[in-house]
Order: C-alpha cells, then sequence, then structure tokens
C-alpha cells in the first residue's frame, strides 16, 4: 500500500485532529483538521521541503456573470482592518522574498495562495493575507477602481460622453477577445442551465457594470467566512505552528455559521442541444474557414476518484496522442483546419466535461463533424482498443502522479490545488493526491476486454447531456457592442441630473486623490536585505567523456523518474533554412522514426516516455549581445525504469526521423497556426515587446520573426501555401536538408535521475551514443544588428497591449544590474499607479532583457494606447526629477533578488544550471551579478536611466484592433496587419 494511516497529528487546541495518510510516491504525510468554533478545514501537506506554501480558498458560487467573485478578490486585497493601506497586496510584492504570490478566481472557488522560502516572509505575508480575507475594508473607490465606474471622457467636463473603466472590466474585455475563452464560457452556459458554471464567473463585460457596491459587501459576509473556508499548507512548518497564527489573527473572532455554499448537482438534459452562436471576428482576413464546431458532454463527479480516473482513461484513449483514434479523425479531417483548443477532459468542476471538435471550419460542416465523433467513439465501443494502448494511458497516469514540478509554479502549491476541488465539495482531497490505489484498481480493470467499451458507450454514446455548439465569425458583433456599450452609457447619462454628473466628476477625483495617495509603508510587516542569503547554492555534477562523448549527470531527487538531453551546436544556417528551423523542431518528435509511421511512433512515446520534445536554445553572449550562442536541444522525461527504452527512441528520433509522410506534416502546420493565432490574446504584452526589441540584436530580431508575431504572419502564409502538394513537397525536402545539417554537428549529453540509479543510466546513454562524423559546418551566427522599431500591429482583440524599448547592456556589463532594479524601481513606484490603477489596465511594467540588452515597458490587457506611450515617458522624468526614499530601492532590490531565488523543480534546477554553463553563465558569473544587484544605488538608477533611455533611442510596438487603430490617429507608426 501507498497510503497509510496512523496515529492523529497533534494539533492547536483550537483544532481537532481527524487523521493522517502518508503518500509514499510523494513523500508526503497529509493531516486533516478541522476548527472546533468555526468549521473551517485544515489540511496540511507535511513535507521536508524549505519553501512553504499556504493557501485560503472560499466557496464562491455566484448566480449572475456580473464577476462579483472576480471583482472581489482584487477589492479584498486593497486593505483590510490590520492594515489599512489601499494597496497591500502590491506593496507586499516588493516588501517580500516570496516564491510566489498571487489571488485565483474558478468557477466555483476564490483562493489566495503565496509560497516562500524564508521563514520571516512567510510569517508576514500569512499575517497580511489572513487579514485581507478575513477583515477586508471593502472601500467603495477600490470597488470603483477595480471593478467598475463610469466617468467623463474628458474627466472634469460633464459635457464629454460618459465611459465604463475599471481593472476588471477591462481584464475580461481581453479574456473574451480570446476565441477558446468564448468558446468554454457559451458551451458551459449550454451543459449547465442551472447552477452557477452557467455563468462567467469572471464577469461579462455586459453585465459587469450591473454589479453594486451592496451587492458586493453582501456576496463578501455570505462567502468569506471561515465556516466556508478550506486552509491548506505544504512544507516543514508543522501544522500546529500554522494554526496558532489561523486562530489569533483571523478564527477567534467568528462563530460558526448555519448552513452551507456548495454547488448542487445539475439537472440531466434529456436530450442534446443545439446551439449556434457567433463571436467577434476583427481580423482583416476572410472568415472562410473560421467556424469552431465543439460537441461537449457532461459526465460524472469529479469528487468520486474512480469516476474521475475511469473518465482520464477514457479521455486518454480517445485523444491523448495523434495515435488515439478520436484525435487521429479530427487532425486528418478535411472538414475543419485542426482540433479544437477545448479537446480534454475538465475535471476542476463538480461535474466533469469532456470536448472535441475542430476549429477552421465551416457552419454547415456541424452534422459531418459530429458524424464522425460519434462513429469515430461507436468504433471503440464495438471494437475496442488493444492491450498495449491502455497501458501505455495508465503508464503516463504514473508517470504524472511521481513527477516533482514546480518550474512554473510552486511544486507544493500544484499539489495543493490538484486537491483543492474535491475540498471545495465537500469530499476527500488526499485521494486524489494518491492514485497509486485507484490506478492499480484500473491496471486490474483493463484486463476485461469490455472494459473500455462499457466506458465509451457509459459516459458518451448512452449519455444524452451533450451539447453541440457551433460558433462562427461576426464581423459585425465588434461593433455592436460597441454600439449597445454606447447606447447604455449615453441613456445613462440622459437620465442624470446636474448633481448626478457632479458626483460622477466628484468620484473621479476623490479615486484619483486615493491613488496619489502615499500610505506610511511601516504599518507592512517586511524581510529587509539583512533577511537575503548571502550566497546561491551550487549544484554537484560529474562530467564523463568516452569516444568524443560528453555526458553531463546530475544526482536530484526526482522520485522515480530521469531527464535526458542531447545538445548540439547549431550550425550556420541560411535565411531561408533559419526560416525553417522552429517548424524542424515541431515536426521533429512528431512524425515517423526507425522506419515506422508517426502513428506507430507515437504509441511507442506513450508507453515509454513522458515528454519528448525538440528545441533550440539560444543566447547572446555574457559580454556582448551581438555574439550569439544557439544549441539545439532533444529532450525528454520517463520513468528510470524504462531508461533504455527512452535512451533508444531518442536515438531513433534524432537519427532516423522520416520526412515522407507529407500529410502529417501538413496537419501539424496547420494546429501549430492555430495554437499560434489563439496565443495573441493571452500574450500580447510578450508580442509587443518581441516586437519593440526586433532591432535591439541579432537575437532579438530572430524572436519577433520566428516565435513573435511576425512569425504568426509568416506561419499564416506559409500554412496557406501547402495548399499546394509542390509546396509541401519542398517544405518536406527543406525539413530533411536541416536535419541532415543539425545531426553532423558535435553532440553532448545530460541525465538527471535519483542517486541510485543515476550512474547505470548514464552508462546506458554512453553506450547508445555515438560522435557523428566531423562535419564542415560552422558554428550557428548572425550579423550584428541596432535598429529602430515603429510598429502597430492590428488582430483580433478588444483591447491593447504597448512596448516601448531602449538598448541597453548584456549581463556581465557592471550597469545591468542597476537597469534590472531599475525596471522593479519604476514599476513599484510610478507604473503600477498609472497604467493599472488610473490606465484601467490589467498590468504593466518595465524590465531589463539582458540576454538581448534591451530595456522594456510593457502593458497588458490595456484600454489606453497613447496615455499609456506617454506613461512610460513620465516615469522616466519623475525617477530623474522626484526624491526618492531609500527603502523604495530597497523593495526593488528584494524583488530582483526573491525573483532570481525561485527555487525549480528538481530536475529543472539541474537543467537550468547546465544550460547556464553552455551559454558562459558560470556560478562564479551570477555570484558577481547577484552582488552587483545588491549594491545598486539610487544615482545608479539616474545614470542609467540618462545613460541608456534616451528619447530617440526608443523602439515601440503596439497591438490593437482595427477599430482602436482608426480611431487613435498618428502615433508615427507603421501599420501591419496580423
Amino acid at each position: 500500500m501507498t497510503k497509510t494511516a496512523v496515529s492523529l497529528p497533534t494539533a492547536h487546541s483550537a483544532f481537532e485532529a481527524i487523521r493522517q495518510v502518508h503518500i509514499d510516491s510523494l513523500k508526503l504525510c497529509v493531516e486533516e483538521y478541522r476548527h472546533k468554533a468555526t468549521g473551517a478545514a485544515h489540511y496540511h501537506l507535511a513535507s521536508e521541503n524549505t519553501e512553504n506554501v499556504f493557501l485560503v480558498a472560499l466557496r464562491t458560487v455566484p448566480m449572475d456573470s456580473t464577476g462579483v467573485a472576480h471583482i472581489l478578490e482584487h477589492t479584498a486585497l486593497c486593505g483590510s482592518q490590520r492594515y489599512p493601506v489601499r494597496d497591500p497586496f502590491f506593496m507586499m510584492l516588493r516588501r517580500s522574498l516570496n516564491t510566489f504570490m498571487n489571488a485565483f478566481t474558478s468557477s466555483d472557488w476564490t483562493a489566495y495562495p503565496f509560497a516562500s522560502q524564508n521563514r520571516k516572509d512567510f510569517d508576514n505575508l500569512l499575517q497580511v493575507y489572513l487579514d485581507a480575507v478575513f477583515f477586508s475594508n471593502l472601500d467603495q473607490l477600490d470597488f470603483a477602481q477595480e471593478g467598475h465606474r463610469v466617468e467623463f471622457a474628458e474627466p472634469t467636463d460633464s459635457n464629454s460622453p460618459l465611459v465604463y473603466k475599471g481593472v476588471v472590466f477591462n481584464e475580461m474585455k481581453g479574456a473574451m477577445s480570446s476565441v477558446s475563452s468564448t468558446l468554454w464560457q457559451t458551451l458551459s452556459e449550454h451543459l449547465f442551465p442551472t447552477t452557477t458554471y452557467h455563468y462567467n464567473s469572471g464577469g461579462d463585460p455586459a453585465h459587469i457594470p450591473d454589479l453594486s457596491y451592496e451587492q458586493l459587501k453582501e456576496f463578501y459576509r455570505s462567502h468569506y467566512h471561515p465556516s466556508n473556508a478550506i486552509f491548506m499548507t505544504f512544507g516543514n512548518i508543522a501544522a500546529a505552528e500554522h494554526q496558532a497564527v489561523f486562530e489569533d489573527r483571523a478564527l477567534r473572532h467568528f462563530e460558526r455559521l448555519e448552513g452551507r455554499i456548495e454547488v448542487p448537482a445539475e439537472q440531466r438534459l434529456s436530450k442534446p442541444l443545439y446551439v449556434n452562436k457567433p463571436y467577434a471576428f476583427d481580423d482583416s482576413a476572410s472568415t472562410d474557414n473560421k467556424t469552431h464546431i465543439v460537441i461537449g458532454w457532461m459526465l460524472g463527479e469529479s469528487t468520486d476518484l474512480m469516476q474521475m480516473l475511469e473518465a482520464q482513461l477514457l479521455a486518454s484513449v480517445l485523444i491523448d496522442n495523434s495515435a488515439s483514434p478520436l484525435m487521429q479523425a479530427l487532425e486528418t479531417s478535411s472538414l475543419g483546419q485542426a482540433p479544437s483548443p477545448l479537446c480534454g477532459l475538465e475535471d476542476s468542476m463538480r461535474q466533469m466535461v469532456f470536448c472535441c471538435g475542430l476549429e477552421g471550419s465551416e457552419a454547415d460542416r456541424a452534422e459531418a463533424v459530429e458524424t464522425l465523433v460519434l462513429d469515430t467513439i461507436t468504433k471503440l465501443a464495438d471494437e475496442g482498443i488493444a492491450q498495449e494502448r491502455l497501458e501505455a494511458v495508465l503508464h503516463q497516469l504514473e508517470l504524472h502522479q511521481r513527477e516533482v514540478s514546480g518550474d512554473g509554479f510552486p511544486y507544493g502549491l500544484q499539489l495543493i490545488l490538484q486537491a483543492l476541488g474535491c475540498a471545495t465539495h465537500y469530499a476527500d482531497p488526499i485521494g486524489v493526491l494518491d492514485l497509486d490505489p485507484v490506478i492499480a484498481q484500473l491496471r486490474h480493470n483493463i484486463a476485461d476486454p469490455n472494459y473500455i467499451k462499457k466506458l465509451a458507450r457509459t459516459l458518451l454514446l448512452d449519455n444524452p447531456h451533450r451539447v453541440t455548439l457551433v460558433m462562427h465569425p461576426d464581423k459585425e458583433l465588434s461593433a455592436q457592442r460597441a454600439a449597445a456599450e454606447a447606447q447604455r452609457l449615453a441613456e445613462m447619462k440622459a437620465s442624470m441630473t446636474e448633481q448626478d454628473k457632479q458626483r460622477v466628476i466628484e468620484q473621479t477625483q476623490k479615486l484619483e486623490q486615493r491613488q496619489q495617495q502615499v500610505d506610511d509603508p511601516d504599518v507592512l510587516p517586511r524581510v529587509e536585505l539583512s533577511d537575503v542569503p548571502a550566497d546561491l547554492p551550487e549544484l554537484e555534477f560529474v562530467e564523463q567523456e568516452r569516444n568524443g562523448i560528453r555526458l553531463t549527470r546530475y544526482a536530484q531527487g526526482t522520485n522515480g523518474l530521469v531527464y535526458q538531453q542531447v545538445v548540439s551546436p547549431l550550425p550556420q544556417l541560411e535565411p531561408e533554412e533559419l526560416q525553417t528551423l522552429p517548424l524542424y523542431t515541431s515536426v521533429l518528435s512528431e512524425v515517423g522514426v526507425a522506419g515506422e509511421d508517426y502513428l506507430s511512433t507515437q504509441q511507442r512515446q506513450s508507453a515509454s516516455v513522458g515528454s519528448l520534445n525538440a528545441f533550440t536554445s539560444m543566447r547572446g553572449s555574457v559580454d556582448d549581445e551581438q555574439n550569439l550562442t544557439a544549441n539545439f536541444v532533444l529532450s525528454s522525461k520517463a520513468l528510470a525504469r524504462h531508461g533504455a527504452e527512452q535512451t533508444a527512441l531518442m536515438r531513433d528520433t534524432l537519427l532516423q526521423p522520416s520526412f515522407k509522410e507529407h500529410a502529417r506534416i501538413r496537419e501539424l502546420i496547420s494546429q501549430q497556426r492555430a495554437r499560434r493565432e489563439q496565443s495573441v490574446t493571452g500574450n500580447g504584452h510578450g508580442l509587443a515587446m518581441a516586437a519593440a526589441c526586433a532591432g535591439m540584436s541579432p537575437l532579438a530580431k530572430l524572436n519577433h520573426h520566428l516565435a513573435g508575431i511576425a512569425g504568426i504572419k509568416s506561419l499564416r502564409a506559409l500554412d496557406d501555401s501547402l495548399k499546394n502538394s509542390d509546396e509541401l513537397a519542398q517544405l518536406a525536402s527543406k525539413l530533411e536538408a536541416l536535419h541532415d545539417k543539425i545531426i553532423a554537428m558535435p553532440r553532448q549529453l545530460l541525465t538527471i535521475a535519483d542517486e541510485q540509479q543515476l550512474a547505470e543510466l548514464s552508462e546506458l546513454a554512453l553506450n547508445t551514443w555515438q560522435k557523428p562524423g566531423d562535419s564542415s559546418n560552422s558554428a550557428f551566427s548572425l550579423p550584428a544588428l541596432r535598429e529602430q522599431i515603429r510598429e502597430l500591429w492590428v488582430t483580433n482583440t478588444q483591447v491593447n497591449f504597448c512596448a516601448r524599448a531602449y538598448p541597453t547592456v548584456p549581463v556581465q556589463h557592471p550597469d545591468a544590474a542597476p537597469l534590472i532594479v531599475l525596471g522593479g524601481f519604476l514599476r513599484n513606484g510610478f507604473l503600477h499607479r498609472s497604467i493599472r490603477e488610473k490606465g484601467g489596465a490589467y498590468g504593466g511594467g518595465a524590465t531589463q532583457d539582458s540576454g538581448i540588452a534591451a530595456f522594456r515597458f510593457y502593458s497588458y490587457r490595456d484600454p489606453r494606447l497613447a496615455g499609456t506611450l506617454d506613461d512610460f515617458d513620465a516615469s522616466l522624468k519623475w525617477l530623474l526629477t522626484s526624491s526618492h526614499q531609500p527603502r523604495s530601492l530597497e523593495e526593488a532590490i528584494l524583488g530582483v533578488i526573491g525573483s532570481m531565488d525561485k527555487p525549480g523543480s528538481p530536475a529543472g534546477e539541474a537543467k537550468q544550471h547546465f544550460h547556464n554553463r553552455l551559454f558562459g553563465r558560470t556560478h562564479e558569473q551570477r555570484v558577481q551579478f547577484r552582488q552587483r544587484i545588491l549594491a545598486v544605488t539610487l544615482d545608479d538608477l539616474r545614470r542609467v536611466t540618462e545613460t541608456y533611455l534616451q528619447p530617440e533611442l526608443a523602439s515601440t510596438a503596439v497591438i490593437t484592433s482595427a477599430a482602436q487603430a482608426d480611431a487613435i490617429g498618428d502615433l508615427g507608426l507603421t501599420r501591419k496587419e496580423l
């Protein structure tokens, strides 16, 4: 058994210990407690990990689309009883060494999590978070700022039109610009006609203005109470220590709330629904083949562990990879461009949803798409599937269970979020953390050849709770919505008395005064530079060489997984080969290898590895951004017991791929186009920064033209050209020629595993790989570059993304450290207030990217354009002409150090260390850079601003809609259409 109940853990006197369960596969002991007075739940994931995590979640089940839970999440963080400053959350961000700090609104819960490796910092944040959640001030002006308000377009002129403002209002305009978000929200609306999932928990911009301040306060009173709270912690601080703080700072002030907040079971549909809806399409391109067709089923309870695993099993059998029957049918169908981004199982709500479908289709193909899907599932129900396919799916589930992740998110927080859904619905969250017993039961069940057949019939074919959604593009919809909003505002203004108008002006003035208010930061706790660890930890590694192949190995606690990479320097490439490079890396692991077709290869991958992918890694030199180093990497992870199969698969993938499957290559390019186009509204600020920096260095230009918005435009053109079979054959030939160049380069190996398995796995790798023949190709390089960029990109978005950039210095230069600190200093002291609070953007800031030697300003989901660009410039004037406190500098330095010290997963830290060394980022260089950060002065910030951030050196790029581009007038930017 991997789960063992033992004696009860030690609890604080205000809490009752319920149970503790050891989960061997995660090296955890999960402890469950209840607060005696209020019934608040506390789950503690006891671990030796020094990165401690806290989360408090409240069940939030709004029954409208005003975004009340989302706006409350924002407003609750704007000041509390013990910390009566207007912005404690963002103030603590810069007074902390946190490794994570945020707040989330899900469809049925709101959570406030943070993580830190520093005990003093953890204690500080815990006190602030508890006060924010349970004793929030909920100032009406904060509601106006974060949620919604009306102002006059000219703030003091009541003759000017009314406009809506608000951070969440603009955030959700941006979120609902994403077609996939619109698809999911529309599908949920019809799959869930009576429960909270029917509504947009984030808020529909058309309904957000319906929310009143009194409704917000009432929602807070009814939902933000300990009786409705779930506390979750992870790490090496004892549960009783946490509970002492919970009790002292919050829980002792409350009594139990009668009744409970929960999501009821949805009423089952008696027959399938067919829904046809428009979505806003603001692109200048044709609407042909832009329809989305999605089929969604409501399944069983996510809190029933066996039901959840059975749904995951069936979903994986159907769509896990290109060899899966339904995914293969969708990828190869001529009815659409690519599988829908919604394909998959959603198991975070009370009742699960399985979706599949196509994008890039037409409305009149809906019946054919539905027939394709149902026929494929029927075939599975009639014929079943090979036993080895089912074993491969269970292999993937086991690998996911064992992996110690944490490169993007703290590992402990990932485990907590995995368990939170069950806790939200009053079910057992411990079972979902320990999947081994259920996987073992599934392994027994799949021995019955009828098992998967029955699941296909029960969960899908015989399930009438199904919605077929057709969403077609509408070029008029955005204009109609804008007109409706304008009419609503006009009618509101027409009904106003002069007193009403004066109140709007007064609120605008009061809010501006509040935004300018300088609070006493000493109200809040903080860490100081003296709390910063003096040194960076250094990882240990061993290097071996055999037959001209060097292998670097790291012993890391990977919980039975092995991570392997094959690394080669990129050869010199012609411009056309360079354009083909990202296509090559995305295609390499998706085609057939060693004489097998891609379907057989995909099955081989599922059975032997958890992932296999190729990519390029490029950086400018530490002392010259114009000097570029570039490597090709083939990377994979697997259970260590499959190390031999993993190594053989990597060898065959690199040395024996087939680029003869032209139809497969065509499908992959089409799918990549669809994914990249969908990414614009979620990563618009990154794309805008890449565009603004494209003239700073050769790497910056390459990023923009291959991975940036210019790369998306090129990918569109390529995809359109591949309708011609000759063009497709030519692309396949280019891929093969590029491949021959890359594999001729020298290579080295990286192996990361648990100590006891590392030597054997390293020997296996060294015995598998051979030194390639001597290559006549020189190493990759690009000509130096330094030019200004001024571009305005038009695409399908309701909000804007702005960027301005300046050429600076690489990381080894002494000025790189003050430039990095400058980014945080400008964000903390000026940009956050001007762009987010006043301007209404969801986010904005400034950063130094020493890899391309560029300092970048950016805004995210921004209602403004020209005003934001002016604010970028105004922040520099503020820095140079205002007096500043040393404490503000210390906060900016703490922010930089905190981001540098964030821990990754055991494997992720080893990979980063290895690649840092490849690019000349030695431990000594990183320690020197850290010391320079800690030594930055206010005079340094002024000096680098005057030296590098001169107006005549600025490059600018914005991403906006056609309507906004037409309305703003001349910004001196070259207009480009995506």
